[in-house]
């Protein structure tokens, strides 16, 4: 049991300040009280915003060397205290204490490339007398930071998503804003206090607690923010767009990832890496796996060796370092996910594993039978479910998969370098995994999709890319002055 309350304070303009109210931070697993931490005003908000815009205006020059400086300090003082982090990350959301030490790892890593990516971020020169008349011309181009971003980040990953907005935002040399989940503000909280004991400039970086509803349009909508980062739901992020105006937006909205097994694949590879990408962080996970289409020839052998490996895993106390699978973020997201899988039932779908809801716990299950038509078909389920089905071959996995608004990551599993192919040339998404299922991600990599998954890419290269314009500079050189 938790032993004390920590009373927290969020960080605006470079300073912790509170709030006249507060809001209660739970651990999902027993309901309990952890923390108490400021309920931010539409006012707190436009302050972080003025100070972020005053800071970067403020600033003449703030050289690479000293943003990779303080960004390596940053990965330094996470690894020092990465049990720490580990423990508030299992403790306010749904990660097993050996997931959230995976986070913290990947976290570190996040925040080192944004360090060596700033050391990357060159322009380039240009030809102009490759047009005809200005062959007295040169010049080159270059990136420059947009300003203030404002970061919209969501609970399943709450250290990790948040240090893919302020990592490559501070490496590009941007003011950031955060506004972190609700119910996961602790972990974005303590990156911030990372970077302030690491010698961030105040008003770099603020990280807002508080309501969505009340902060999110003041977030939006504010002129001296240049840059809109979300990463959540699709309604959120078109009301989002619809709201932002001239503003640059980088969305990453969630997908519905399918995985195809084919005959020739090593199916036990193929069982292991799918039970895994389907169950992880309780299937809370943008590119975890939800649609699995297996040639028809091998459909029941994969279909028995997956129930029983589901069969296998362990439901329980995340704490436990033997735990597989542990709580989802709120009750009402595991009766939502039992609500889908019953009315999947309804219309014809089999339980073949699974199908049982404890509380906030809703043990992993593996569906059977689903109608094309059916919501947990076509939607994010955002829970620990699975579809599996057979398909005749490879097109007809492929035409399958890609009927849904999602297109952000998919996995295939073949021995035939021509099917992989294929599959490269005919899905589409914004990224194919070859013998590994679409939970695989690198924090190097640009990550994003295509259709209903979003807008732009991130990975902390692309992610500088996107948080930064180019600036054209040309001379005309006049030989009479030499």
């Amino acid at each position: 049991m938790h032993t004390k309350i920590k009373a927290m304070k969020m960080l605006i303009g470079g300073k912790w300040v509170s709030a006249e109210e507060t809001f209660e931070v739970r651990d999902p697993q027993d309901n309990e009280v952890i923390a108490r931490v400021p309920l931010a005003s539409k006012q707190d908000m436009t302050f972080a915003i003025e100070e972020a815009e005053r800071t970067y205006r403020n600033t003449q020059v703030w050289p690479t060397h000293e943003r990779i400086a303080i960004l390596n300090r940053v990965a330094n003082y996470i690894k020092e205290h990465a049990e720490e982090f580990a423990q508030l990350i299992a403790s306010e959301g749904s990660k097993t204490i050996n997931e959230a030490r995976g986070e913290v790892k990947r976290t570190t890593q996040t925040i080192q490339i944004s360090a060596e990516e700033a050391r990357r971020m060159n322009g380039e020169t240009i030809n102009f007398d490759q047009s005809e008349g200005s062959e007295n011309r040169i010049g080159y181009q270059y990136r420059f930071p947009v300003g203030v971003i404002g970061a919209i980040t969501p609970f399943n990953d709450p250290l990790n998503l948040v240090a893919h907005k302020i990592g490559p935002a501070i490496a590009s040399g941007n003011a950031i804003v955060v506004k972190p989940a609700s119910v996961t503000p602790l972990s974005a909280l303590k990156l911030a206090e990372a970077f302030v004991e690491s010698g961030l400039p105040e008003g770099f970086l603020s990280v807002v607690t508080g309501s969505g509803r009340e902060l999110g349009d003041t977030l939006v909508t504010h002129s001296s923010v240049k840059m809109i980062s979300f990463t959540g739901g699709p309604n959120a992020g078109e009301k989002i767009t619809q709201k932002a105006g001239a503003k640059k937006i980088s969305m990453e909205l969630g997908s519905n990832s399918p995985v195809i097994v084919l005959k020739d694949a090593d199916l036990h590879d193929a069982v292991q890496s799918s039970v895994s990408g389907a169950f992880s962080a309780v299937g809370q996970n943008c590119i975890g796996v939800q649609r699995i289409y297996v040639e028809r020839e091998i459909y029941s052998t994969f279909l028995d060796t997956f129930v029983n490996r589901t069969a296998e895993l362990i439901v329980g106390d995340k704490m436990d370092e033997l735990t597989d699978v542990g709580p989802m973020i709120e009750q009402r997201e595991a009766e939502r996910v039992e609500a889908w899988v019953n009315e999947a039932v309804t219309d014809g779908a089999k339980i073949e594993v699974g199908g049982k809801r404890q509380g906030v716990y809703y043990y992993p299950t593996v569906l059977t039978n689903v109608p094309a038509t059916a919501k947990i078909a076509k939607e994010e389920i955002f829970g620990p479910v699975v579809l599996i089905q057979p398909v005749e071959d490879l097109s007809q996995a492929v035409e399958q998969a890609n009927d849904v608004d999602y297109g952000l990551q998919a996995g295939i599993f073949t021995s035939n370098i021509h099917h992989a192919f294929y599959t490269i040339k005919h899905m589409n998404v914004g990224g194919v995994m070859i013998n590994d299922s679409s939970d695989y991600r690198i924090d190097a990599m640009p990550f994003g999709g295509t259709k209903g998954s979003g807008v732009g890419r991130e990975g902390v290269r692309y992610a500088m890319e996107s948080m930064t314009e180019s600036k054209v500079v040309c001379f005309r050189l006049q030989e009479n002055m030499l």
